[in-house]
């Protein structure tokens, strides 16, 4: 099985101002969407989930930040976190199999919160919550064959 790290998701209060300052510091925006539906509400483990994103690279292209502001449900404000405490939102990996990452996974305890969603036949991809409360997001690209 391989992997490769994909991207670090950060849910923001401000879509547009929160681009403007990663762009400010030479990201650069590779792509943005409205998500939702009945594949957004399996992959990610939330009924009625609506989000606006944008994808950011670094300029040497291997580094990106997916952003999302919920439409929703409503997003759930919180302290920032201390650089000591436990979690984060997610980080995403690209499997060449899902099953058998989720095979891993399940051997350390850990499984889809709701279920492995097939996006337009793009993608299959899971949320599962990970050691200390990560969330973890597999997903396997069905266009490579």
């Amino acid at each position: 099985m391989s992997i490769r790290f994909e991207n670090v998701g950060i849910a923001v209060r401000d879509l547009e101002a929160t681009i403007a300052f990663f762009t400010d510091l030479g990201l650069t925006v590779v792509g943005r969407d409205t998500v939702s539906g009945e594949w957004a509400d399996t992959a990610v483990g939330l009924d009625g989930n609506h989000a606006k994103i944008a994808m950011l690279e670094t300029p040497d292209g291997h580094g990106r930040i997916e952003l999302f502001e919920y439409i929703h449900p409503e997003a759930i404000e919180t302290e920032p976190t201390l650089p000591n405490e436990i979690g984060m939102h997610r980080v995403a990996f690209s499997v060449d199999d899902i099953d058998e990452a989720l095979q891993v996974a399940a051997r350390h305890g850990c499984y889809p919160l709701r279920g492995v969603a097939n996006y337009q036949d793009v993608y299959k991809l899971t949320y599962l919550r990970g050691p200390s409360g990560i969330l973890v997001m597999l997903a396997e690209d069905l266009t490579k064959g």
